[in-house]
Parts: structure tokens; C-alpha cells; sequence
């Protein structure tokens, strides 16, 4: 018989608790057995997954800034990524407007994070930028852009549906710009044809001014320099809707190009060695030695490194973004038909071109974004 005294009952209370206490510790550890995530292979997969869900909350702290440059087609290129990233990402966006040098000053700063329409051969500052390693270079956002001198195509072929006669059918090289100089009359001087040139202070400016001198179109000809892009769209849109000849120094995409056909003056052909010596000589202020055609110019995404190492999923995306001259201007076109801003162009782009621009996102943030522009 078993007494009950107070060492009887510590004995046993000390045995009861232990039983529990190896209970407890044999159940935790078939607990933990049974737990995936203990199985050091499916280790790699957790990790995979903790790590996507960093990058998916990163920016939650501030927003992605884009360089809004002063053109419709960056600005377009812009709300077609932002979208994606507000709307099938979850991300902040934000835009800071200006001019090509100050924004990517702008980058190299660290106040902006994404250009998505960089055009290199405008931006002396890129390519360095670019081997330092402060920026990088993300691939093509627009490709087969073009440039050069321009005219409206009924000024060689007529418009039989508009009732114009052909103004200079002979007309297809800028050699020829001398016997049509006065279809292009300048109003200010009627001794001479007038070309509307390149934006005043855009680099552009300075590669056409040396073009001209060499084609000798100074004796037929005056450059007329439009303050603005605006201003240019707006010599071009008056002449179209009057049925008047217009020359003058154009590029793609633009919502104005989507809408009028045009027709660029042929060059002699573009070489590397020639374009050196165009620069050559602009580097050294020296007349150049021959001329040729633009190159035919790719615009570029570029975002800086900071920006790259934090946000790796955006970068993903902006690797894949790629379009053809020919969306953009359709977008712009569009724009500019219908009196929509780059927002409108945006949405448009976005269910106009879904096989386009799909693959550029994981399958659901492609839904996600599908499904908010059915909302719209």
C-alpha cells in the first residue's frame, strides 16, 4: 500500500509531468516531419518564393518616376508601362515632365528611376553613362524610327480624291529640291523656298544645318526653326488640311505621321564612316566632308542601377517591352483622331495589341491588367 505523504505526491507529480513533457516533444517533432517546408528540397522553392514576394512589395515606400519627355510618343510609351505596373503589378507610378538633357540629368541624379524613349544619337550623355555603369541600357522600346527631310505625298503624286495636282513629280532626292524650290515658298522670302527644320536647340539641329550647307541648299533655301515640337506638328497638320506643299525635317512615330503619309527625300546612303566624319567635324566646329542619310535609330528603355537592383521584377518586364514605330503611331494616330491625350492612346494600345504586348508579363498580371481595362 502506498502512503500518501508530501514526498509520495512530488514523486509523483514530477513523474506525470516528464510523461507530458516527452509527449508534447514527440508530437512537435512528427508536426515538423509532416511540414513541406522542413524538406530540404522544397527549401530552394520557399526561398524562390519569400524572394518574389520581397520584389513584389518594393516599391511600396514611394513611386516609379518616369522621364516625361516633351514628345508624344515618350509620353504614350510611358502610360502604356505605368498602366501594366499600377495595374497588374500593384505599383506606384509617378512622372517628372521636361526636356531630353535636364531629365537625364534627372537619372543621373537619382530623382528618376525609368526613360523609356531614350534616343541615343540625340543624347551624347548616354553612352558613357551607360560604360560607367550609372544607367543601363534595357533594349529597344521603338524600333525602326526614322528621320530626315520630309514632304507630304500628294506634293509628288497628287490626290485625286482631294482634287490635288501633283506639285513636283520629279521630286525624290534632295538633289532635287533645287528645280521645286519655289513649290516650297517662303512667305517671308519669296526668293527662296522655306524648310522647316529641327526644333531650335535640339541636337538634331546642328547635324541638319551642316547637311544643308553641304547639299548647297542655302542658295534655294531658308531653314525655319519652329520653337516647339508643337509648332512643327502644327506647319505640317495646317499645310495637309489646306492641300498646300510643306518641307521640312520630321521623324517617327508621331500621332502626326499616323495621320498624314508622307514621304522621305532620299539621302546619299547612310555609312558608319561617313556619320563619324559628320560628327568629327561637328566636335571640331569644321565644315563636314560628305553627307548622307540619318541612321535608321532605335530608340531605348534605360533605367539606372540603383532603380535595377531594387525593383528586379519591373526590370523583367521593361527587358520585354518592345513595339514597332508603326504601334506607336497607330496609338498616336489615334490621339490624335479622336482628341485624346496619351492616356486615351494608352488604353487604346493596350486592347488594340494584347498578343503584343502579353508576353511581356507573367500570365497573371497580364489578366489583371485585361481585366481592368474590361472595367474602363
Amino acid at each position: 500500500m502506498i502512503r500518501n505523504t508530501p514526498q509520495t505526491w512530488f514523486i509523483f507529480t514530477a513523474v506525470f509531468v516528464s510523461l507530458a513533457l516527452i509527449f508534447v516533444a514527440c508530437t512537435e517533432n512528427r508536426d515538423d516531419a509532416d511540414d513541406p517546408s522542413n524538406d530540404p528540397a522544397n527549401n530552394d522553392d520557399a526561398n524562390t518564393e519569400e524572394a518574389a514576394e520581397s520584389a513584389e512589395t518594393w516599391p511600396a515606400e514611394r513611386e516609379i518616376v518616369f522621364a516625361d519627355y516633351g514628345w508624344d510618343s515618350a509620353i504614350t510609351l510611358n502610360r502604356i508601362a505605368q498602366y501594366i505596373l499600377e495595374e497588374g503589378y500593384g505599383y506606384e507610378t509617378g512622372t517628372v515632365p521636361g526636356e531630353t538633357i535636364p531629365l537625364f540629368q534627372g537619372m543621373l541624379s537619382g530623382e528618376i528611376d525609368v526613360s523609356m524613349e531614350i534616343w541615343v544619337d540625340q543624347n551624347p550623355e548616354f553612352a558613357p553613362a551607360v560604360e560607367s555603369g550609372e544607367v543601363l541600357d534595357l533594349g529597344i522600346s521603338v524600333d525602326n524610327t526614322v528621320q530626315g527631310w520630309w514632304v507630304p505625298t500628294y506634293v509628288i503624286e497628287g490626290d485625286e480624291e482631294r482634287g490635288i495636282e501633283p506639285m513636283a513629280p520629279g521630286l525624290s532626292h534632295v538633289d532635287d529640291l533645287p528645280d521645286y524650290w519655289e513649290v516650297f515658298q517662303d512667305p517671308e522670302d519669296p526668293e527662296k523656298g522655306r524648310l522647316y527644320d529641327c526644333i531650335a536647340g535640339w541636337e538634331c539641329e546642328r547635324y541638319n544645318q551642316v547637311k544643308f550647307d553641304y547639299y548647297g541648299l542655302d542658295e534655294h533655301f531658308n531653314r525655319f526653326l519652329p520653337g516647339s515640337g508643337t509648332a512643327l506638328d502644327t506647319s505640317l497638320l495646317t499645310a495637309h488640311d489646306r492641300g498646300e506643299a510643306w518641307l521640312g525635317y520630321y521623324w517617327t512615330p508621331t500621332w502626326v505621321a499616323g495621320m498624314v503619309d508622307l514621304t522621305l527625300l532620299e539621302e546619299p546612303e547612310y555609312t558608319d564612316e561617313c556619320w563619324d566624319g559628320i560628327e568629327q567635324a561637328l566636335e571640331a566646329d569644321e565644315p563636314i566632308d560628305e553627307a548622307c542619310a540619318w541612321p535608321v535609330t532605335e530608340a531605348v528603355i534605360s533605367v539606372t542601377s540603383d532603380f535595377a537592383d531594387e525593383a528586379p521584377d519591373v526590370i523583367a518586364f521593361l527587358e520585354q517591352f518592345t513595339t514597332d514605330e508603326s504601334h506607336i503611331s497607330d496609338a498616336l494616330a489615334y490621339m490624335g483622331e479622336n482628341d485624346a491625350d496619351p492616356d486615351d492612346a494608352a488604353l487604346w494600345f493596350l486592347e488594340e495589341y494584347d498578343d503584343l504586348w502579353s508576353p511581356w508579363v507573367p500570365d497573371d498580371v497580364a489578366e489583371r491588367v485585361r481585366d481592368s481595362l474590361n472595367t474602363q
